[in-house]
């Protein structure tokens, strides 16, 4: 009898066949440490585990003031990326183009990535107040890293293609939407998920130190100063899943970009 070919068994990945199932034992890991972490403790007051801080977070959420403080803050978050992203592509091609510019704008990057934030948002603050600090503070944290991609993006541009614009005419118009925007591109897509997380944090760090009216860096703050620590958990754990609800559409928006993009 003739025997058929030796039949290979089935290879598994390294990584294990579901990526997600690590996923939500990461997730639980993190709330038995959290658990654990409180019992070390012993006191709500002090470090409460996850269950008071769900009860608070409940019945935290559907209340006016909560409501009224996200939407505050997610449009203060939204404004600083609008204002810092457009303006530091235009700077940062600008820049990248001619080294001149890059040499004019590299000690405001200097001063800015060695200030710290509080310093930065305590100065604002004595210039601007309460409302407008979390707008600028991000604007000021925001517009270096996206600056920074999109000068990398610029200087990207295979230099054979640049000596093609000095042998032949170009308009700068032509070079900027065919050659320059392109290039620089992915660095703007990569740069604009670390600038929204970046935004998020300097954002509700300034609402915290400067506390607007309706902010969820008030929130936290209030209930510090109340002692209700679990009401903290809850401000905090608000935040969190704002910053990564945001996170996810910018990369559901993104992904969909790239799939239209020829």
């Amino acid at each position: 009898m003739s025997r058929g070919p030796p039949v290979s068994p089935p290879r598994c990945s390294p990584g294990g066949s579901r990526p997600q199932v690590w996923s939500w034992v990461g997730i639980i890991t993190l709330l038995v440490l959290w658990e654990l972490g409180s019992r070390v403790f012993g006191s709500n007051l002090i470090f409460p585990g996850p269950l008071p801080v769900l009860q608070r977070f409940i019945s935290l959420v559907p209340t006016e003031r909560f409501f009224r403080a996200l939407l505050y803050t997610f449009g203060r978050v939204l404004l600083g990326m609008v204002v810092s992203v457009p303006l530091s592509v235009l700077v940062g091609i600008a820049a990248g183009v001619d080294k001149r510019g890059g040499a004019f704008f590299r000690p405001l990057y200097a001063v800015i990535a060695a200030t710290p934030v509080m310093s930065v948002i305590l100065i604002v603050f004595l210039m601007l107040g309460q409302e407008r600090t979390p707008v600028f503070t991000a604007f000021l944290m925001v517009f270096p890293v996206m600056t920074v991609n999109t000068i990398e993006g610029v200087r990207s541009v295979d230099t054979r293609i640049q000596e093609l614009f000095r042998i032949y005419p170009v308009s700068p118009g032509e070079k900027l939407r065919y050659v320059y925007i392109p290039a620089v591109m992915p660095f703007i897509l990569g740069g604009l998920r670390s600038s929204l997380s970046l935004c998020w944090k300097v954002v509700v760090a300034a609402e915290v130190l400067v506390q607007p009216v309706r902010a969820l860096g008030t929130g936290m703050q209030m209930a510090k100063a109340q002692f209700e620590t679990p009401e903290l958990f809850a401000w905090t754990v608000a935040t969190i899943a704002a910053a990564a609800l945001s996170q996810g559409l910018l990369t559901l928006i993104l992904s969909r970009y790239k799939k239209r993009r020829p």
